[in-house]
């Protein structure tokens, strides 16, 4: 595998050169500072893009091409990276060897069409295509709550910091989509393309030369554009007291979710050492969350932290009984104290070094793994991942009990059921 970025001004150019696939992939990147009024808009304007576009007016069209190039794949998404939002246009194509000549640069023309011909008249989206977009954006808004897990760490974050991106609801806000029309979307996607800055990554087994110059060929964006606030979030100041908070839901399990604001971290101990501590905390089968929590004291049915070092956050994640909400807690508590404390073994270091090791391998074998870790090495500042192995497998124990004592357990929320398991 070879990688190559290339800074082209008006976009970043990433090309990473893999033989495991038979697949080229191409991902573009709008980047820009997250508004929370935004977000609404934002995602319904990737929806809406491929719905139509000038040269194929209909779905079913855009869908009968894609199936002419040999069952071509495109998505969007949008997500929030910190303090920006990122909307994202994925091809996934065969290559070539396998089709017939030319049509990964008829499928990149494709995409392009897609994202710069869009289909619109008098400066404006048609009413028809917005309107079934803002349909099943009010269905997947509505559904929210059909997801309990994810329904109370969304609530969670609301009540850890209700101002902090942490706290925005990607699937967006009804409020807002009323407000969406053809026109003021026409002038959100015009922002976008002229204001945003641009990366493109390619995955895949072929010619660097060829491949920047189709990317050049079918990517004509001119105005060179940097990016400029952080995409980390700035460190919360930790509260004195806890902050508990509670809702109800028709459900007989509950859900438990815990946010643990980070301290000042250095960036060894944000990029290295913190990893290790919070694999160790629950990041796995053998963690000891999973192993005291749920097996050896049966109080939930799943238990599991997420260190995420963008937002300067762990959140620990439990399925439990109301009645065992507290020992729960309690429980959790003692287990992060004992990691400050430096309770934990060599065998649980080895192990988590192992797990680490393993994940390391498994990016080689996805796109969009390999893609993601890209996006942290040329977008957030990270080391190459064999430099980064090999500074993991130096990481001694100082350094883990170091990292968590600036771990704090500020926002405990339950989302809990009510419903009688009789019922």
């Amino acid at each position: 595998m070879k990688y190559v970025s290339k800074d082209l001004g008006s976009f970043g150019l990433h090309l990473i050169n893999s033989d495991k696939f038979k697949t080229i992939t191409i991902r573009v990147l709008f980047h820009t500072p997250i508004k929370k009024e935004e977000i609404t808009k934002r995602g319904v304007l990737a929806d809406i893009l491929l719905q139509s576009s000038k040269k194929y007016n209909s779905k079913r069209n855009l869908t009968i091409e894609a199936e002419e190039l040999y069952a071509a794949d495109i998505s969007t998404n949008n997500q929030r990276m910190g303090n920006y939002i990122v909307t994202s246009f994925t091809l996934q194509v065969l290559r070539d060897c396998y089709t017939e000549e030319h049509n990964l640069e008829k499928s990149i023309e494709f995409l392009s069409d897609i994202i710069f011909q869009p289909d619109v008249e008098n400066n404006a989206f048609k009413k028809e295509r917005l309107d079934i977009v803002k349909y099943n954006t009010v269905v997947s808004i509505s559904s929210l709550k059909e997801d309990a897990t994810a329904y109370s760490l969304t609530r969670m974050a609301e009540a850890y910091d209700k101002e902090s991106p942490i706290s925005y609801r990607m699937t967006g806000y009804i409020e807002d989509l009323e407000k969406i029309t053809e026109s003021n979307l026409y002038e959100t996607y015009q922002k976008m393309i002229e204001s945003d800055y641009v990366d493109i990554y390619v995955v895949g087994n072929f010619d660097n030369k060829e491949m920047t110059s189709l990317i050049k060929k079918y990517f004509k964006l001119k105005k060179i554009k940097k990016r400029k606030p952080s995409y980390y979030l700035t460190t919360k100041k930790p509260r004195t007291r806890r902050l508990f908070a509670k809702e109800t839901i028709d459900n007989t399990q509950s859900k438990l979710a815990i946010v643990c604001p980070l301290n000042k971290l250095t960036d060894y101990e944000k990029n290295y050492a913190l990893l290790l501590g919070n694999i160790i905390l629950g990041g796995g089968p053998d963690s000891k969350l999973f192993k005291e929590v749920r097996e050896k004291n049966s109080l939930c049915y799943f238990i599991h932290s997420i260190y995420n070092k963008i937002d300067n956050v762990i959140v620990i994640s439990a399925g439990i009984d109301k009645k065992n909400f507290q020992k729960t807690v309690d429980l959790i508590s003692k287990n992060i104290l004992d990691m400050k404390k430096g309770k934990f073994t060599d065998h649980d270091m080895d192990v988590a070094k192992e797990i680490y090791h393993t994940a390391r391998e498994e990016i080689e074998e996805s796109e969009n793994r390999l893609i993601a870790e890209f996006i942290g090495e040329s977008i957030l500042g990270q080391e190459p991942m064999d430099e980064r192995l090999k500074k993991i497998m130096k990481v001694n124990k100082r350094d883990i009990v170091r990292a968590c004592k600036k771990i704090s357990m500020d926002t405990v929320f339950l989302l809990e059921g009510v419903k009688d398991e009789n019922d």
